[in-house]
């Protein structure tokens, strides 16, 4: 039994009817042949399914046709049941498969981590480089950036990191929702705040504190992390310390959904007792007991729009430094 031989780039030619060095520019995605030559070349390779050395590929154009999603938490947080993280992936694969690119998936939670993401794209073993859940003023973006790696950033970055970003109304988002509890007759509204080293904690407290303060009522703000685990120690400190509280607005779904069970344990009903609000619209949300009111971010859309702009950056195009989406707020039965 023999084993098929690959077909050879002179194979390819000999079909087309070229010269091997035609081939290689074709194959190397050069714009220099002519449309026709170029067809009967990729029939050619369709017809012969010839395969291109992708080594040899990169040392001729200098690309890898390789982007890096990196990820500043521990997998314990990319592979929870937090759909953000499995959004953005989404998202962002999505637009990679559709411009025939590969993803390379990097966590940087730790310092070894961060050290590991650091070397491997300074290296040049990508094309670009999109960052997710960048926590407070990480100067690798900022880095990249200067030694003309393309990169765009999912969030604005903290500091004065001139690097091309896609964000979301978070103030407008929270301003919506708070607002909602207000024309809603409440009067004590607390908030489970995120991280405040991470832009999209920081710009939801800051709409929850504006409204509120338009309305001329006290702040009630306990911190957590965007997990389930903060979200529960939040809301049980946030009922010690504000036992006649009315309404909460939690900057996470997550800690929204542990908000429910922390009041549903202390005999608060919901939402007769205390309004509850969420953030971000992830797919439990309208599962819970009671369904979540919450705010809706386009995750999934952040992921393909970053990648876009990426993609944009890296073939040499102008792109716009900040691109914004918009947020909705989502009425059901918690509030």
């Amino acid at each position: 039994m023999t084993t098929a031989q690959r077909p050879t780039l002179e194979a390819v030619a000999a079909r087309a009817g070229v010269s091997r060095a035609t081939v290689s520019r074709v194959v190397n995605g050069s714009t220099t042949v002519a449309q026709p030559i170029r067809e009967a070349v990729n029939r050619a390779v369709a017809e012969l399914g010839y395969v291109p050395n992708l080594a040899a590929r990169s040392l001729v154009t200098q690309r890898t046709d390789s982007i890096a999603l990196v990820m500043p938490e521990a997998a314990t947080r990319v592979f929870s049941d937090d759909q953000v993280f499995p959004g953005i992936i989404r998202g962002v694969s999505q637009e990679l498969e559709a411009a025939d690119k590969q993803l390379v998936l990097m966590l940087a939670g730790s310092p070894a981590g961060h050290h590991r993401v650091e070397r491997f794209t300074t290296g040049r073993h990508v094309d670009g480089v999109l960052f997710a859940s960048l926590h407070g003023a990480d100067p690798l973006p900022g880095t990249l950036a200067r030694l003309g790696i393309p990169v765009v950033c999912s969030g604005r970055p903290l500091g004065d990191v001139p690097v091309p970003y896609v964000d979301v109304d978070h103030v407008g988002g929270v301003t919506a929702a708070v607002q909602h509890l207000l024309d809603s007759g409440r009067r004590r509204i607390a908030t489970i705040a995120g991280p405040q080293d991470m832009v999209a904690g920081i710009e939801r407290l800051t709409g929850y504190r504006t409204t509120v303060a338009a309305a001329g009522l006290p702040e009630l703000v306990a911190i957590g992390d965007f997990t389930r685990e903060s979200g529960a120690a939040a809301m049980r400190r946030l009922l010690t310390e504000h036992p006649d509280l009315d309404a909460v607005f939690a900057a996470s779904d997550l800690m929204a959904h542990a908000a429910l069970r922390t009041l549903r344990e202390a005999g608060r009903r919901v939402p007769e007792d205390v309004a509850v609000v969420g953030f971000d619209d992830i797919e439990t949300a309208a599962y819970t007991e009671p369904p979540l009111t919450t705010v809706r971010q386009p995750i999934v859309e952040i992921g393909r729009r970053m990648t876009r702009q990426l993609l944009r950056l890296a073939a040499g195009e102008t792109i716009e430094p900040a691109v914004m989406l918009p947020t909705e707020l989502i009425l059901r039965d918690s509030a």
